[in-house]
Protein backbone atom coordinates (compact mmCIF):
# COMPACT_ATOMS: atom_id res chain seq x y z
CA UNK A 1 0.00 0.00 0.00
CA UNK A 2 1.43 3.75 -0.76
CA UNK A 3 1.14 4.90 3.18
CA UNK A 4 2.40 1.79 4.54
CA UNK A 5 6.27 2.50 4.01
CA UNK A 6 5.64 6.20 5.63
CA UNK A 7 4.23 4.62 8.65
CA UNK A 8 6.35 1.56 9.31
CA UNK A 9 9.11 4.71 9.23
CA UNK A 10 7.23 6.72 11.78
CA UNK A 11 6.73 3.34 13.91
CA UNK A 12 10.37 3.12 13.78
CA UNK A 13 10.89 6.75 14.27
CA UNK A 14 8.74 6.16 17.40
CA UNK A 15 10.15 3.41 18.84
CA UNK A 16 13.84 4.75 18.75
CA UNK A 17 12.28 8.39 20.55
CA UNK A 18 10.63 5.62 23.01
CA UNK A 19 13.88 3.70 23.55
CA UNK A 20 15.39 5.59 26.53
CA UNK A 21 18.82 6.43 26.37
CA UNK A 22 21.54 5.36 28.79
CA UNK A 23 21.54 8.55 30.62
CA UNK A 24 17.46 8.41 30.79
CA UNK A 25 17.94 5.48 32.47
CA UNK A 26 20.17 6.42 34.78
CA UNK A 27 18.14 9.52 35.50
CA UNK A 28 15.15 6.94 36.04
CA UNK A 29 17.05 4.47 38.48
CA UNK A 30 18.34 7.75 40.46
CA UNK A 31 15.13 9.35 40.60
CA UNK A 32 12.29 7.03 40.80
CA UNK A 33 13.62 6.12 44.56
CA UNK A 34 13.62 9.89 45.44
CA UNK A 35 10.05 10.21 43.66
CA UNK A 36 8.46 7.38 45.50
CA UNK A 37 10.06 8.25 48.79
CA UNK A 38 8.08 11.82 48.50
CA UNK A 39 4.94 10.09 47.64
CA UNK A 40 5.32 7.94 50.47
CA UNK A 41 5.79 11.23 52.81
CA UNK A 42 3.20 12.91 50.82
CA UNK A 43 0.63 10.18 51.69
CA UNK A 44 2.16 9.97 54.92
CA UNK A 45 1.96 13.68 55.38
CA UNK A 46 -1.83 13.61 54.12
CA UNK A 47 -3.00 10.79 56.09
CA UNK A 48 -1.54 12.40 59.46
CA UNK A 49 -3.46 15.79 58.56
CA UNK A 50 -6.53 14.18 57.50
CA UNK A 51 -6.63 12.10 60.85
CA UNK A 52 -5.52 15.04 62.74
CA UNK A 53 -8.60 17.01 61.13
CA UNK A 54 -11.11 14.04 61.95
CA UNK A 55 -10.34 14.40 65.67
CA UNK A 56 -10.25 18.03 65.31
CA UNK A 57 -13.68 18.00 63.82
CA UNK A 58 -15.20 14.98 65.81
CA UNK A 59 -13.98 17.57 69.04
CA UNK A 60 -15.77 20.41 67.30
CA UNK A 61 -18.87 18.38 66.47
CA UNK A 62 -18.96 17.10 70.31
CA UNK A 63 -19.05 20.85 71.18
CA UNK A 64 -21.31 22.11 69.23
CA UNK A 65 -23.73 18.96 70.12
CA UNK A 66 -22.88 19.57 73.88
CA UNK A 67 -24.24 23.01 73.03
CA UNK A 68 -27.44 21.53 71.51
CA UNK A 69 -27.93 19.70 74.49
CA UNK A 70 -27.61 22.16 76.71
CA UNK A 71 -29.89 24.57 75.00
CA UNK A 72 -32.31 21.63 75.20
CA UNK A 73 -32.57 21.15 78.90
CA UNK A 74 -32.31 24.72 79.63
CA UNK A 75 -35.47 24.65 77.35
CA UNK A 76 -36.99 22.37 78.97
CA UNK A 77 -36.20 23.51 82.51
CA UNK A 78 -38.06 27.10 81.07
CA UNK A 79 -41.30 24.87 80.23
CA UNK A 80 -41.36 23.19 83.38
CA UNK A 81 -41.12 25.84 85.20
CA UNK A 82 -43.82 27.82 83.13
CA UNK A 83 -46.69 24.57 84.25
CA UNK A 84 -45.14 23.44 87.55
CA UNK A 85 -47.41 25.26 89.75
CA UNK A 86 -50.35 23.79 87.90
CA UNK A 87 -48.42 20.12 87.61
CA UNK A 88 -47.32 20.67 91.44
CA UNK A 89 -50.98 21.43 92.80
CA UNK A 90 -53.44 18.67 90.66
CA UNK A 91 -54.11 14.72 91.13
CA UNK A 92 -53.14 12.30 89.03
CA UNK A 93 -56.94 12.34 87.31
CA UNK A 94 -57.00 16.05 87.58
CA UNK A 95 -58.44 16.73 83.47
CA UNK A 96 -58.97 20.54 83.73
CA UNK A 97 -54.69 20.62 84.82
CA UNK A 98 -53.67 18.25 82.46
CA UNK A 99 -55.59 20.27 79.81
CA UNK A 100 -54.45 23.26 81.04
CA UNK A 101 -50.56 22.58 81.07
CA UNK A 102 -51.36 21.10 77.62
CA UNK A 103 -52.16 24.42 76.69
CA UNK A 104 -49.54 26.30 77.91
CA UNK A 105 -46.70 23.88 76.18
CA UNK A 106 -48.76 24.35 72.78
CA UNK A 107 -48.12 27.82 72.63
CA UNK A 108 -44.69 27.59 73.96
CA UNK A 109 -43.10 27.46 70.24
CA UNK A 110 -39.68 29.28 69.14
CA UNK A 111 -37.70 29.58 65.76
CA UNK A 112 -39.12 28.02 62.26
CA UNK A 113 -39.28 24.91 63.83
CA UNK A 114 -39.03 24.59 67.32
CA UNK A 115 -41.80 23.15 69.64
CA UNK A 116 -42.81 20.87 72.83
CA UNK A 117 -44.16 17.78 72.42
CA UNK A 118 -45.80 15.45 74.86
CA UNK A 119 -46.64 11.57 74.77
CA UNK A 120 -48.66 9.78 77.34
CA UNK A 121 -46.51 6.37 78.46
CA UNK A 122 -48.50 4.53 76.36
CA UNK A 123 -47.03 6.32 73.31
CA UNK A 124 -50.04 8.83 72.34
CA UNK A 125 -49.51 12.12 71.33
CA UNK A 126 -51.36 14.41 73.33
CA UNK A 127 -49.19 18.18 72.02
CA UNK A 128 -47.45 18.32 68.75
CA UNK A 129 -48.51 22.38 67.93
CA UNK A 130 -46.61 22.32 64.32
CA UNK A 131 -47.44 19.13 63.68
CA UNK A 132 -51.17 18.61 64.47
CA UNK A 133 -51.77 15.20 62.94
CA UNK A 134 -50.11 13.48 65.19
CA UNK A 135 -51.85 14.69 68.66
CA UNK A 136 -54.28 11.81 69.50
CA UNK A 137 -52.77 9.41 68.02
CA UNK A 138 -51.19 6.43 69.33
CA UNK A 139 -46.80 6.07 67.77
CA UNK A 140 -45.88 3.25 70.04
CA UNK A 141 -43.24 1.07 67.78
CA UNK A 142 -42.53 4.00 65.20
CA UNK A 143 -39.29 4.26 63.85
CA UNK A 144 -37.39 6.68 61.54
CA UNK A 145 -36.07 5.70 57.87
CA UNK A 146 -32.95 4.69 59.37
CA UNK A 147 -35.10 2.09 61.83
CA UNK A 148 -34.22 4.13 64.42
CA UNK A 149 -37.19 3.58 67.33
CA UNK A 150 -38.54 7.16 68.04
CA UNK A 151 -41.59 7.26 70.31
CA UNK A 152 -40.50 4.37 72.45
CA UNK A 153 -37.39 5.53 73.21
CA UNK A 154 -38.40 9.08 73.90
CA UNK A 155 -40.92 7.40 76.37
CA UNK A 156 -37.83 5.23 77.95
CA UNK A 157 -36.17 8.40 78.50
CA UNK A 158 -38.45 9.94 80.94
CA UNK A 159 -38.95 6.75 82.77
CA UNK A 160 -35.63 7.06 83.51
CA UNK A 161 -36.13 11.10 84.45
CA UNK A 162 -34.49 12.96 81.35
CA UNK A 163 -32.19 11.69 78.56
CA UNK A 164 -31.09 12.97 75.04
CA UNK A 165 -32.17 10.90 71.98
CA UNK A 166 -30.79 11.69 68.20
CA UNK A 167 -33.00 10.07 64.87
CA UNK A 168 -34.42 11.49 61.89
CA UNK A 169 -37.53 13.32 62.19
CA UNK A 170 -39.74 15.37 59.18
CA UNK A 171 -38.89 19.34 59.61
CA UNK A 172 -42.22 21.10 59.75
CA UNK A 173 -40.85 23.90 57.31
CA UNK A 174 -39.62 21.76 54.44
CA UNK A 175 -41.62 18.26 55.39
CA UNK A 176 -37.98 16.51 54.71
CA UNK A 177 -36.02 14.55 57.25
CA UNK A 178 -33.24 15.63 59.23
CA UNK A 179 -31.46 14.52 61.98
CA UNK A 180 -32.84 15.98 65.40
CA UNK A 181 -31.27 15.79 68.80
CA UNK A 182 -34.06 16.17 71.76
CA UNK A 183 -34.22 16.02 75.26
CA UNK A 184 -36.91 14.10 77.18
CA UNK A 185 -37.98 14.42 80.65
CA UNK A 186 -40.86 12.75 82.72
CA UNK A 187 -44.41 13.54 84.60
CA UNK A 188 -44.64 10.50 86.53
CA UNK A 189 -47.93 11.37 88.05
CA UNK A 190 -49.24 11.79 84.94
CA UNK A 191 -47.42 9.17 83.46
CA UNK A 192 -46.78 11.87 80.59
CA UNK A 193 -43.13 12.36 78.55
CA UNK A 194 -42.53 15.75 77.87
CA UNK A 195 -39.73 17.33 75.73
CA UNK A 196 -38.07 19.14 72.84
CA UNK A 197 -36.04 18.94 69.94
CA UNK A 198 -33.42 21.03 67.61
CA UNK A 199 -32.50 20.02 64.22
CA UNK A 200 -28.64 19.59 63.78
CA UNK A 201 -28.94 21.24 59.94
CA UNK A 202 -26.15 23.92 61.22
CA UNK A 203 -23.89 21.18 63.25
CA UNK A 204 -23.37 19.34 60.18
CA UNK A 205 -23.42 22.61 57.80
CA UNK A 206 -20.09 23.20 60.09
CA UNK A 207 -18.62 20.11 60.15
CA UNK A 208 -18.98 19.98 56.31
CA UNK A 209 -17.31 23.36 56.17
CA UNK A 210 -14.86 22.11 58.06
CA UNK A 211 -14.01 18.54 56.56
CA UNK A 212 -13.57 20.84 53.19
CA UNK A 213 -11.08 23.38 54.56
CA UNK A 214 -9.15 20.50 55.71
CA UNK A 215 -9.21 18.38 52.03
CA UNK A 216 -8.21 22.45 51.23
CA UNK A 217 -5.38 22.53 53.18
CA UNK A 218 -4.13 18.62 52.39
CA UNK A 219 -4.19 19.20 48.61
CA UNK A 220 -2.80 22.62 49.03
CA UNK A 221 0.31 20.85 51.49
CA UNK A 222 0.91 18.15 48.44
CA UNK A 223 1.28 20.84 45.80
CA UNK A 224 4.27 22.80 47.90
CA UNK A 225 5.37 18.87 48.65
CA UNK A 226 5.71 18.58 44.72
CA UNK A 227 7.01 21.78 44.54
CA UNK A 228 9.68 21.55 46.84
CA UNK A 229 10.89 17.83 45.22
CA UNK A 230 10.97 19.33 41.94
CA UNK A 231 13.12 22.30 43.00
CA UNK A 232 14.82 19.71 44.80
CA UNK A 233 15.49 17.47 41.84
CA UNK A 234 16.27 20.53 39.55
CA UNK A 235 18.24 22.76 42.06
CA UNK A 236 20.15 19.50 43.33
CA UNK A 237 19.98 16.00 41.76
CA UNK A 238 20.67 17.31 38.11
CA UNK A 239 24.09 18.49 39.41
CA UNK A 240 24.37 15.21 40.89
CA UNK A 241 23.35 13.39 38.11
CA UNK A 242 25.66 14.91 35.38
CA UNK A 243 28.35 14.26 38.08
CA UNK A 244 27.11 10.66 37.91
CA UNK A 245 27.20 10.19 34.60
CA UNK A 246 30.56 11.66 34.21
CA UNK A 247 32.01 9.14 36.67
CA UNK A 248 29.80 6.40 34.40
CA UNK A 249 31.90 7.41 31.52
CA UNK A 250 35.16 7.23 33.17
CA UNK A 251 34.24 3.52 34.74
CA UNK A 252 33.08 2.43 31.25
CA UNK A 253 36.57 3.73 29.84
CA UNK A 254 38.38 1.60 32.78
CA UNK A 255 36.15 -1.29 32.16
CA UNK A 256 37.08 -1.17 28.80
CA UNK A 257 40.61 -0.52 28.93
CA UNK A 258 40.30 -3.58 31.57
CA UNK A 259 38.37 -5.36 29.18
CA UNK A 260 41.25 -5.00 26.25
CA UNK A 261 43.67 -6.29 29.24
CA UNK A 262 42.24 -9.52 29.79
CA UNK A 263 41.54 -10.32 25.70
CA UNK A 264 45.45 -9.08 25.74
CA UNK A 265 46.10 -11.65 28.74
CA UNK A 266 43.80 -14.55 27.23
CA UNK A 267 45.91 -13.98 23.77
CA UNK A 268 49.46 -14.06 25.94
CA UNK A 269 48.37 -17.05 27.14
CA UNK A 270 46.86 -18.97 24.04
CA UNK A 271 50.70 -17.41 22.91
CA UNK A 272 52.15 -19.33 25.71
CA UNK A 273 50.66 -22.56 25.11
CA UNK A 274 51.47 -22.19 21.40
CA UNK A 275 54.90 -21.87 22.31
CA UNK A 276 54.99 -24.47 24.62
CA UNK A 277 53.13 -26.79 22.02
CA UNK A 278 55.91 -25.91 19.31
CA UNK A 279 59.26 -25.83 21.42
CA UNK A 280 58.56 -29.18 23.35
CA UNK A 281 55.73 -31.38 22.36
CA UNK A 282 56.49 -30.80 18.23
CA UNK A 283 60.20 -30.85 18.88
CA UNK A 284 59.62 -34.83 20.84
CA UNK A 285 57.20 -35.77 17.85
CA UNK A 286 59.68 -34.99 15.22
CA UNK A 287 62.62 -36.71 17.59
CA UNK A 288 60.43 -39.45 17.84
CA UNK A 289 59.14 -39.29 13.99
CA UNK A 290 62.94 -39.84 13.37
CA UNK A 291 63.82 -41.97 15.68
CA UNK A 292 60.90 -44.30 14.29
CA UNK A 293 61.95 -43.68 10.15
CA UNK A 294 65.38 -44.51 11.70
CA UNK A 295 64.44 -47.91 13.17
CA UNK A 296 62.08 -48.58 9.86
CA UNK A 297 65.24 -48.37 7.92
CA UNK A 298 67.27 -50.27 10.06
CA UNK A 299 64.85 -53.28 10.03
CA UNK A 300 64.59 -53.22 6.63
CA UNK A 301 68.42 -53.76 5.83
CA UNK A 302 68.45 -55.94 9.17
CA UNK A 303 70.39 -54.15 11.09
CA UNK A 304 70.16 -54.83 14.92
CA UNK A 305 70.02 -51.47 16.10
CA UNK A 306 66.47 -50.75 14.59
CA UNK A 307 65.97 -51.92 18.55
CA UNK A 308 67.72 -49.05 20.24
CA UNK A 309 65.90 -46.99 17.74
CA UNK A 310 62.82 -48.11 18.35
CA UNK A 311 63.65 -47.81 22.17
CA UNK A 312 64.75 -44.59 21.56
CA UNK A 313 61.04 -43.41 20.03
CA UNK A 314 59.53 -44.77 22.84
CA UNK A 315 61.44 -42.66 25.13
CA UNK A 316 60.89 -39.85 23.30
CA UNK A 317 56.72 -40.65 22.92
CA UNK A 318 56.52 -40.82 26.83
CA UNK A 319 58.23 -37.32 27.57
CA UNK A 320 55.71 -35.97 24.85
CA UNK A 321 53.01 -37.75 26.84
CA UNK A 322 54.54 -36.36 30.60
CA UNK A 323 54.85 -32.61 28.49
CA UNK A 324 51.14 -32.99 27.40
CA UNK A 325 50.22 -33.99 31.23
CA UNK A 326 52.05 -31.30 32.13
CA UNK A 327 50.29 -28.56 30.04
CA UNK A 328 47.09 -29.96 30.89
CA UNK A 329 47.74 -29.76 34.29
CA UNK A 330 48.57 -25.81 34.00
CA UNK A 331 45.28 -25.59 32.41
CA UNK A 332 43.30 -27.48 34.24
CA UNK A 333 44.70 -29.51 37.15
CA UNK A 334 42.79 -33.06 37.20
CA UNK A 335 43.75 -33.51 41.29
CA UNK A 336 41.40 -30.56 41.57
CA UNK A 337 38.22 -32.06 40.90
CA UNK A 338 39.63 -36.14 41.89
CA UNK A 339 41.04 -35.51 45.26
CA UNK A 340 40.43 -32.14 46.15
CA UNK A 341 41.71 -28.62 46.67
CA UNK A 342 44.97 -29.18 49.52
CA UNK A 343 46.08 -32.26 46.94
CA UNK A 344 46.07 -30.03 44.15
CA UNK A 345 47.79 -26.92 45.96
CA UNK A 346 50.24 -29.58 46.97
CA UNK A 347 51.46 -30.58 43.51
CA UNK A 348 51.04 -27.42 42.34
CA UNK A 349 54.03 -26.18 45.48
CA UNK A 350 55.69 -29.10 44.33
CA UNK A 351 56.10 -28.67 41.17
CA UNK A 352 57.12 -25.32 42.15
CA UNK A 353 59.41 -25.75 44.23
CA UNK A 354 61.21 -28.23 41.56
CA UNK A 355 61.23 -25.98 39.00
CA UNK A 356 62.66 -22.69 40.61
CA UNK A 357 64.59 -24.29 43.56
CA UNK A 358 62.71 -21.74 45.71
CA UNK A 359 61.82 -23.60 49.14
CA UNK A 360 58.26 -23.77 49.94
CA UNK A 361 56.38 -25.19 52.84
CA UNK A 362 52.26 -26.33 52.42
CA UNK A 363 50.41 -27.09 55.41
CA UNK A 364 46.94 -27.79 56.01
CA UNK A 365 44.26 -29.25 57.77
CA UNK A 366 41.54 -31.54 57.21
CA UNK A 367 38.22 -29.82 56.47
CA UNK A 368 34.88 -30.35 58.72
CA UNK A 369 32.93 -29.04 55.72
CA UNK A 370 33.73 -29.40 51.63
CA UNK A 371 34.67 -26.21 49.43
CA UNK A 372 31.85 -26.59 46.21
CA UNK A 373 33.36 -26.15 43.10
CA UNK A 374 33.70 -22.10 42.26
CA UNK A 375 35.34 -21.78 45.24
CA UNK A 376 38.08 -24.66 45.01
CA UNK A 377 38.84 -23.14 41.96
CA UNK A 378 38.95 -19.77 42.73
CA UNK A 379 41.88 -20.80 46.13
CA UNK A 380 43.54 -22.69 43.36
CA UNK A 381 43.90 -19.68 40.59
CA UNK A 382 45.14 -17.43 42.98
CA UNK A 383 47.85 -19.81 44.63
CA UNK A 384 48.99 -20.16 41.09
CA UNK A 385 49.03 -16.96 40.34
CA UNK A 386 50.82 -15.92 43.44
CA UNK A 387 53.58 -18.37 43.10
CA UNK A 388 53.84 -16.88 39.38
CA UNK A 389 54.41 -13.32 40.85
CA UNK A 390 57.10 -14.94 43.56
CA UNK A 391 58.73 -16.60 40.59
CA UNK A 392 58.80 -13.60 38.27
CA UNK A 393 58.97 -10.78 40.66
CA UNK A 394 59.71 -11.18 44.55
CA UNK A 395 63.24 -12.46 44.68
CA UNK A 396 62.11 -15.11 47.30
CA UNK A 397 64.36 -17.98 48.95
CA UNK A 398 61.23 -19.35 50.81
CA UNK A 399 57.68 -19.60 50.40
CA UNK A 400 55.16 -20.51 52.85
CA UNK A 401 51.38 -21.68 51.69
CA UNK A 402 48.78 -22.20 54.57
CA UNK A 403 45.11 -23.84 54.02
CA UNK A 404 42.74 -24.23 56.48
CA UNK A 405 38.97 -23.89 57.18
CA UNK A 406 37.74 -22.06 60.48
CA UNK A 407 34.51 -20.67 61.58
CA UNK A 408 33.97 -17.99 59.07
CA UNK A 409 34.44 -20.36 55.92
CA UNK A 410 38.08 -20.91 54.50
CA UNK A 411 41.21 -19.18 54.53
CA UNK A 412 44.49 -19.20 52.42
CA UNK A 413 47.41 -17.69 52.93
CA UNK A 414 50.88 -17.31 51.37
CA UNK A 415 53.26 -15.52 52.52
CA UNK A 416 57.32 -15.20 50.87
CA UNK A 417 60.39 -13.05 52.35
CA UNK A 418 60.87 -11.56 48.86
CA UNK A 419 61.12 -7.94 48.31
CA UNK A 420 57.79 -6.88 48.65
CA UNK A 421 55.29 -5.10 46.03
CA UNK A 422 54.77 -1.45 48.05
CA UNK A 423 54.06 0.64 44.98
CA UNK A 424 51.54 -1.98 43.58
CA UNK A 425 49.63 -1.41 46.91
CA UNK A 426 50.51 2.22 47.39
CA UNK A 427 49.20 3.23 43.43
CA UNK A 428 45.76 0.57 42.42
CA UNK A 429 46.03 2.10 39.37
CA UNK A 430 48.80 0.04 38.38
CA UNK A 431 48.55 -3.00 39.83
CA UNK A 432 49.35 -6.05 37.40
CA UNK A 433 46.03 -7.93 35.77
CA UNK A 434 47.66 -10.89 38.73
CA UNK A 435 46.08 -9.33 42.02
CA UNK A 436 43.40 -7.70 39.98
CA UNK A 437 42.60 -11.14 39.06
CA UNK A 438 42.67 -12.49 42.38
CA UNK A 439 40.62 -9.34 43.45
CA UNK A 440 37.66 -10.34 40.99
CA UNK A 441 37.81 -14.14 41.96
CA UNK A 442 37.49 -13.19 45.38
CA UNK A 443 35.02 -10.84 45.50
CA UNK A 444 32.65 -13.01 43.27
CA UNK A 445 32.79 -15.61 46.00
CA UNK A 446 31.62 -12.68 48.01
CA UNK A 447 35.10 -12.66 49.66
CA UNK A 448 38.00 -10.70 51.12
CA UNK A 449 41.24 -10.61 49.27
CA UNK A 450 44.05 -8.52 51.38
CA UNK A 451 47.62 -7.87 50.09
CA UNK A 452 50.22 -7.12 52.70
CA UNK A 453 53.87 -6.22 51.40
CA UNK A 454 56.73 -4.69 53.03
CA UNK A 455 60.69 -5.36 52.44
CA UNK A 456 61.01 -7.98 54.21
CA UNK A 457 58.30 -10.25 52.05
CA UNK A 458 54.61 -10.05 50.98
CA UNK A 459 51.51 -12.06 52.36
CA UNK A 460 48.05 -12.52 50.31
CA UNK A 461 45.35 -13.66 52.23
CA UNK A 462 41.77 -15.31 50.47
CA UNK A 463 39.02 -15.91 52.70
CA UNK A 464 36.37 -17.02 51.36
CA UNK A 465 32.23 -17.71 53.12
CA UNK A 466 30.39 -20.00 55.13
CA UNK A 467 27.91 -19.88 52.10
CA UNK A 468 30.51 -21.79 49.57
CA UNK A 469 31.42 -24.27 52.29
CA UNK A 470 29.39 -27.98 51.73
CA UNK A 471 28.01 -30.05 54.84
CA UNK A 472 29.44 -33.08 55.75
CA UNK A 473 26.59 -34.98 55.40
CA UNK A 474 26.64 -33.55 51.62
CA UNK A 475 30.80 -34.58 50.92
CA UNK A 476 31.96 -37.90 49.83
CA UNK A 477 35.13 -37.42 52.15
CA UNK A 478 35.84 -34.65 55.07
CA UNK A 479 39.11 -33.26 53.13
CA UNK A 480 39.28 -30.08 50.82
Amino acid sequence: MPGARPLKRLLRHLDIRLAPSYAQKLFLLATLPLLLAVSAISLLVMQQSRQLAEREIAALETQLIEAKKAELRNYVTLARAAFYSVYAAATPSDRAAKTRVTQILAAMTYGTDGYFYVYDYEGTNLVAPLQTELITRNWQGLADSAGTPVVDRLIEEARKGGGYHTYLWKKPSTGEEALMISYTGGLQDWQWAVGTGVFLDDVLASVAAARAQTEARVRSTFVWIAIITLGALLLVFLPGLALNISERRLADNKLKALTQRVFDTQEEERGRVARELHDSISQLLVAIRYALELAKRRMAAGDTAAVASLDKGISGLNGAIQEVRRISRDLRPGLLDDLGLGPAIQALTENFAARTGIEVEFETVVFRNRLDQDAKIALYRIAQEALTNVERHAGAQRVTVNLRGHRRGALMRIADDGNGIGEVIASPESAGMGLRNMAERIEHLGGTLRVMSSNSGTVIEAQVPLSHMLPPEDAREASA
